[in-house]
Order: structure tokens, then C-alpha cells, then sequence
């Protein structure tokens, strides 16, 4: 014979005194000598007792107790244990929730000690930033998919096809990690919104260079004394990337050697060891010229804090209606080391600060061409101080 349920009415129920009250169905109501209440379910599976929990009184009514009373015993009929699959539900719900801005966070962190000054410049994480986080940070990672990405991704997968390349690339290890943490997501989305967006058309330009035998010239006019004018000098002078310019300090220095911090280098993959720079007699002018300026250190500090930023000497540039940019010094050097000197690849891939062969070769080749480097640096820096009507002088 069948229980009889719905024993309980919701005008009762407050006045009950406390004691547990069945409702039929396995529903109870249990009313505490402190005055609260709250709903539990009794099943058994396999031969043993369970009390569920279904929440407190009033805040869950009968009627609601009722309907989640009846969706458990469904389960429980089914032969399983209603509260470890309501605890495996829970689970999957917690992980599907994870938003791509936290997945985004986190991936960031664990990749901090990989990165170049830990990240704290921010280029790792900007183009998420910019240009993902903005459409989908909010959504669980689980629920992305390649429509998602191709309708964040089509606005700049043509016009900014660079930095569109680099948005996807971190996006993808954005879901890696996802994956890495157990979360259920599509480790092939990226690559289907690739296909769905198409072939970039946007070929990539390289960055404005002066061609070598004009640099004299323009050397010359950075004649002012500023803190920009002195730091585009030293840059040209050591065809060095502008970061560690702009971070130079003073202990860094010793003599006609500027002794970089590994960690400060780009383009050296598998080097760990710090970049020696050696100074020309040029090179330690501008440093002399510029120390009196410094500030905590630092030979090119900002206006207000800080050092000069990487934009302050290309719109110093810019404002001489130049097209060119700070980093195209780099190629102007290499360019004159190819065409005017008989200088060995090895050492002029050096000089930029390029890793130079495999991690094997590397390994038997300790030496870092100082000597050789030293007499191609003096040679750059005469060739910067002609005179502007004199004849460019091959080396």
C-alpha cells in the first residue's frame, strides 16, 4: 500500500513545535527548539539510511521542498546515491563557471618567471587585455567556441594581423591551461576560428629603418643635451633594443663595459647569461653627459618618475617628419656592418645581442666576441662623428 504524501500544509507549518514531521514522499520537516527550520529528504540505496539536506524554512517553501524532494527520489530510483550526484553536479557546474578573465589571470601568473622582468610590462597580457577580455572575459571557458572567437577576433584578423596573431596565440594557451586545470573546454577552438576567419591578408612590415650612411647626419642633430637626445645617441652608439637604454644604471657600467641583466634582453632564447656591451670613447661621453641627470640610478629618468619612455624618442623623431623609429638604428647598424665591413656573421649577429647557434654549439663556444666587438663598435661610433659634408668612410 502506497504512503500517503502531502501530509503537511504551509499554514502549519510555523506553528509546528519543534520535532521532525514527515510529508510523505520521504520529505521532512524539521523544526528546531530554537526556532528554525528546514526541509531534508530520507532515502535508501543499498540497503542504507541517507538524510539529504533540501534547505531551511521559509526560505525554501513546501511546495519547492516537494519538487526537489521528487527530483532526488528519481535519481535514487534510478540506483544513485542522490547526494554524491548532487556533490559530482555541483562540481561541474563550479568548473564550468570558470570565466576566461580569471582562466586569463591565472595562465598569466604561472607564466611570470618565463617572462622578461616578470611580465610587469605588460606585453604578454595586453593584447588579451585590449582585445579578447573585452568580448568574452565574462563568459565560462567551457561555453567558448569558434563562433565566439571568430566574431571577437574579425574586426582586427585583417587590419591588425599582427597584433591579432598575438591576441590568438594567448588565447589558445589561455585554453591549454583551462584544460591543464580539468575544465572542460575545446582545446581546437582557436584553430577553427583560424579556419572560419581565413588567410591573413595584412602582410607584415618591418619597423622604419634610416639607411646606415644617413645616420651620421641625423647623429648630429641630437645636439640639445636633452635626457631623449642624449638616450636615441647611446642607442645608435650600441644598437642596443631602447629597454635596456632606458633602464640603464649607473652600476650597471664599469668601465668601457655595460654589463645588461639577462632577464633584460630580448631575442637571446636559451641564454642566460648577462649581455656585455663594450662602450666606445663616443659612448662614454654621452654617458658622462647624461649621468648629472640621473635619478635613483638611472641615467634617463622621466620627467616625473620613472625612466623615458620607448614613445618619448620616437615622437622626438616624429616630430622632425621622420618615418623611421628608434628600433630601425638596429638595422641601420647591421646593414653597416653587411655592406661596409667584412665583420663575421657570428660576431655581428653578437653585437645585436643574438643568440648565436644551438644550445649544443653553445655550449663549446663560451666567448662572446668582446675584443672583436669592441674594434667594430669604435668603428661605428667614428663612422657617426663625420663631418656631414665629409665622404662616407668605408670600412
Amino acid at each position: 500500500m502506497a504512503r500517503p504524501r502531502h501530509k503537511l500544509t504551509s499554514a502549519e507549518l510555523n506553528a509546528k513545535a519543534p520535532g521532525k514531521y514527515s510529508d510523505g514522499g520521504g520529505l521532512w520537516f524539521h523544526k528546531r527548539s530554537d526556532g528554525g527550520a528546514q526541509w531534508f529528504m530520507r532515502y535508501t540505496l543499498f540497503g542504507r539510511r541517507h538524510e539529504m539536506g533540501l534547505g531551511s524554512f521559509p526560505a525554501v517553501s513546501l511546495k519547492a521542498a516537494r519538487q526537489e524532494a521528487e527530483k532526488w527520489q528519481a535519481v535514487v530510483r534510478d540506483g544513485k546515491d542522490a547526494i554524491k550526484e548532487r556533490e559530482r553536479l555541483n562540481r561541474e557546474a563550479e568548473r564550468n563557471l570558470n570565466i576566461l578573465t580569471d582562466i586569463a589571470k591565472d595562465a598569466f601568473e604561472s607564466r611570470k618567471a618565463e617572462l622578461k622582468g616578470d611580465g610587469k610590462a605588460g606585453r604578454w597580457f595586453s593584447p588579451l587585455e585590449l582585445h579578447v577580455l573585452p568580448k568574452l572575459g565574462k563568459m565560462p571557458v567551457s561555453q567558448i567556441d569558434q563562433r565566439d572567437i571568430r566574431d571577437t577576433f574579425a574586426p582586427i584578423w585583417h587590419a591588425k594581423a599582427d597584433t591579432a596573431r598575438k591576441a590568438m596565440n594567448r588565447l589558445s594557451i589561455c585554453m591549454r591551461h583551462a584544460a591543464a586545470l580539468g575544465l572542460d573546454v575545446d582545446l581546437q577552438a582557436t584553430e577553427k576560428a583560424k579556419a572560419l576567419l581565413g588567410k591573413q591578408r595584412h602582410k607584415a612590415t618591418n619597423i622604419p629603418a634610416l639607411p646606415w650612411r644617413e645616420v651620421p647626419a641625423f647623429y648630429k642633430t641630437l645636439d640639445g643635451g636633452s635626457t631623449v637626445e642624449l638616450a636615441l645617441r647611446l642607442l645608435i652608439l650600441t644598437a642596443v633594443r631602447s629597454n635596456p637604454v632606458r633602464h640603464l644604471h649607473l652600476d650597471q657600467i664599469d668601465g668601457d663595459i655595460w654589463t645588461i641583466p639577462a632577464e633584460a634582453m630580448k631575442g637571446r632564447k636559451g641564454a642566460t647569461n648577462d649581455f656585455r656591451v663594450p662602450l666606445s670613447q663616443e659612448a662614454q661621453n654621452v654617458i658622462a653627459e647624461a649621468t648629472p641627470f640621473a635619478r635613483d640610478g638611472f641615467l634617463f629618468p622621466g620627467v616625473r618618475k620613472g625612466v623615458i619612455s620607448d614613445m618619448t624618442m620616437s615622437k622626438l623623431m616624429e616630430r622632425r617628419g621622420m618615418l623611421e623609429r628608434p628600433h630601425g638604428f638596429r638595422s641601420s647598424f647591421r646593414d653597416w656592418v653587411a655592406e661596409a665591413t667584412i665583420t663575421p656573421h657570428d660576431v655581428a649577429e653578437t653585437a645585436l645581442g643574438h643568440t648565436v647557434g644551438g644550445a649544443v654549439e653553445r655550449s663549446y663556444r663560451r666567448t662572446d666576441f668582446l675584443e672583436q666587438r669592441r674594434t667594430l663598435m669604435n668603428r661605428w661610433a667614428q663612422q657617426q662623428l663625420l663631418l656631414a659634408d665629409q665622404k662616407v668612410l668605408q670600412l
